[in-house]
């Protein structure tokens, strides 16, 4: 077999928006020229005879499969890439940054062992300085296997795809021998918290983890430098340490800001970032920057959540991150198509469902001012073996995304039931609340039911509790939403509550007029738009008028892979209560309700418009529009005008006549 002797070096952030480059420091990303083979690979076996795939990553075995067939691979595969480090790495130190790998990765470098990452959605990152070759071919190979283990979460495939690759991007990380470290939890090595945040002051810190390789104790100093959203330098702090060649040295940074620019969500999502630089002398050794959003946010029951002491009303969508025949394997343009709709609709908060999210998503939600839900894959089922892994990738989550000021809250699980209290999942969930406030105390947790009932084993161990309510659908009738509420209000006043998920299945494809639920939910095979359009337009404007429902989330933004067989609204392995198709192509009417109902954009939207074979002469139509004065033209006659509907974006015709062909 040849090797591919060339090496790539694209000098880019290791986190999608703030670019990190400097004499100290390299970033550069590995997604050229990697071969692939589908299978496992035995002790003795010759790889050089193997039947090796030219590919680039990202990367999916399942993309097909698991969207289109009722069996999918579960099992080994292996990537490898050659490259080539010359003498100028001499004295450097490299690592492996991974963003996410499904779901359980080992690295070996030169045939030499270098570790194991469990769990598919999270980074990791590895050291391999020691196993490398200067000035000769350097083997990487990576063994992924996506096969579902009791110990690692999620413990299933019931709920959504669970696909087996090097899905997200790979970067080869260069630093000095005294760096910033890259090895807690692959995380930036720089925690910014903020207190006391007001218009008029905000009391920031900057927490760097510092690693020394040199033999002796080094003196640098430690500077933080804060710079406006055009990169303008605003001000500045430092200190002098010394940096221990035993363990990490912690140093934390104090910068006071007067008068600070707040982020204050879709209005203005101002962004500073901080830089800090490690210096010896003259000499840079090393720098990472990190965004920085200043700004306040709080519950109060009854009344909502408050963005810098102001009611900021947080509604919302559920987020897969998978596409139709491409699987997780989503390039950055596609992050940022889907994050680009979220924003159009006017969402003000996404719920990230139900695993940690790339990068960049991340940043995007800083940048378009769209407050996060991040939380764990913790979903559906347990074991009682997976405590350790649950507790490994809630560590990733917030230490990965600490800076990130979208995020508001971290998710310790999702419909994870038992008998008691005593029970493993819910001492685990006591367990998982107890860490996320030990490694991040200003931000909130929240747990997920999907019962409308407040006291039960797995709830009320988190700040928030969620309630998952699909009325209308799985349970009762689209009315219940209501009666459900007011009973909260009444008897948990002072509780904190969000609607985590609402909605039902529309498959674009089947329409009917007068739309009813199907008989059956679970099996059925008609699942018509117009039904799915009819339930949020009655349910949201119920959700609009309690301010006391913290947060409130459509399941989901689009149609995704439930893979296996499951069979339901006449489309394979596919869930479709999506508010846009699973190939990103078509917005379904529910998608236009809530841009008309969220967005300060002009909209008008006519409903039913699918709808083409209808078998009566009078007709209903229905437009959504934020507008006022809406008119109606039907065969160039203008129409009466329409009544209101749910409420005042919900324009209705009920008495339009149609010619019949």
């Amino acid at each position: 077999m040849k090797y591919l002797l060339f090496f790539y070096c694209f000098l880019i952030a290791t986190l999608p928006v703030f670019a990190q480059k400097s004499s100290g420091r390299e970033t550069i990303l590995l997604d050229k020229d990697w071969q692939f083979y589908k299978g496992s690979i035995h002790k003795n076996t010759d790889t050089a005879a193997l039947s090796w795939k030219e590919m680039n990553i990202p990367h999916t075995w399942n993309n097909i499969d698991m969207q289109q067939d009722t069996t999918y691979y579960e099992g080994d595969s292996w990537y490898k890439k050659i490259i080539y480090l010359g003498d100028e790495y001499k004295d450097k130190r490299l690592f492996l940054r991974f963003s996410g790998v499904g779901n359980i990765a080992d690295i070996y470098v030169n045939g030499r062992f270098i570790g194991e990452h469990q769990g598919g959605y999270s980074a990791f990152c590895f050291e391999i300085t020691d196993a490398v070759h200067l000035g000769k071919p350097n083997v990487i190979m990576v063994k992924a296997n996506n096969q579902i283990r009791p110990d690692v979460i999620p413990i299933n495939n019931h709920l959504f795809a669970n696909y087996g690759g090097i899905y997200r991007k790979v970067h080869l990380i260069v630093t000095g021998e005294l760096n910033i470290s890259t090895l807690d939890y692959a995380s930036p090595g720089v925690y910014i918290s903020q207190d006391n945040v007001s218009k008029n002051s905000a009391d920031i810190s900057v927490k760097v983890e510092l690693e020394n390789k040199y033999d002796d104790p080094q003196k640098v100093d430690v500077k933080a430098i804060l710079d406006n959203e055009k990169g303008a330098f605003v001000q500045s702090s430092a200190i002098e340490s010394e940096v221990s060649p035993q363990g990490i040295t912690t140093v934390e940074i104090p910068i006071p800001v007067l008068h600070p620019h707040l982020w204050n969500g879709r209005e203005d999502p101002y962004l500073y970032s901080v830089k800090v630089e490690i210096t010896q002398g003259d000499k840079l050794l090393d720098e990472v920057t990190q965004p920085l959003g200043i700004r306040s946010f709080h519950i109060e029951p009854g009344k909502g959540f408050y963005l810098n002491e102001k009611p900021y009303r947080l509604y919302g969508v559920c987020r897969h991150q998978d596409w139709w025949g491409y699987g997780n394997a989503l390039t950055g343009s596609m992050q940022r198509v889907d994050m680009g709709m979220i924003d159009d609709i006017g969402a003000t908060s996404v719920r990230f469902a139900h695993y940690q999210q790339a990068d960049i998503i991340y940043f995007l939600c800083d940048s378009l001012g769209i407050l996060a839900w991040a939380e764990i894959p913790f979903v559906n089922a347990w074991s009682g073996k997976e405590g350790p892994n649950a507790k490994q990738q809630l560590t990733e989550l917030i230490k990965q995304n600490y800076n990130h000021p979208s995020i508001f809250v971290w998710g310790l699980h999702n419909e994870v039931y038992c008998k008691y209290p005593t029970d493993y999942p819910a001492r685990l969930t006591y367990e998982l609340n107890d860490l996320a406030k030990t490694l991040d105390s200003y931000r909130y947790t929240v747990s997920t039911t999907g019962y409308g009932k407040m006291h039960l084993p797995m709830n009320l161990m988190a700040d928030i509790q969620a309630m998952n309510r699909y009325y209308g659908w799985y349970e009762g009738k689209i009315s219940d939403m209501e009666k459900w509420v007011d009973g909260l209000e009444k008897d948990y006043p002072d509780y904190n509550v969000v609607l985590s998920e609402y909605g039902a299945g529309g498959n674009i494809d089947q329409q009917a007029y007068e739309p009813e639920r199907p008989a059956d939910v679970i099996k059925g095979q008609f699942f018509p738009e117009e039904y799915e359009t009819e339930l949020h337009v009655e349910e949201w404007p119920v959700i609009e008028k309690h301010p006391y429902i913290a947060a409130s989330y459509v399941w989901n933004m689009f149609d995704f892979c439930v893979p296996g067989g499951w069979s339901r609204g006449g489309v394979l392995n596919r869930n479709l209560k999506g508010l846009v198709t699973f190939d990103r192509k078509i917005k379904k009417d529910a998608f236009y309700w809530y841009k008309a109902n969220w967005s300060k954009e002009p909209v008008i939207h006519i409903a039913g418009r699918r709808l083409q074979k209808r078998m009566q002469r009078e007709n209903r139509i229905e437009v959504f529009s934020n507008l006022q004065n809406v008119k109606l033209w039907l065969n160039g006659r203008l129409q009466p005008p329409p009544v209101q509907g749910t409420n005042d974006k919900d324009f209705i015709w009920p008495r339009c006549k149609f010619r019949l062909c």
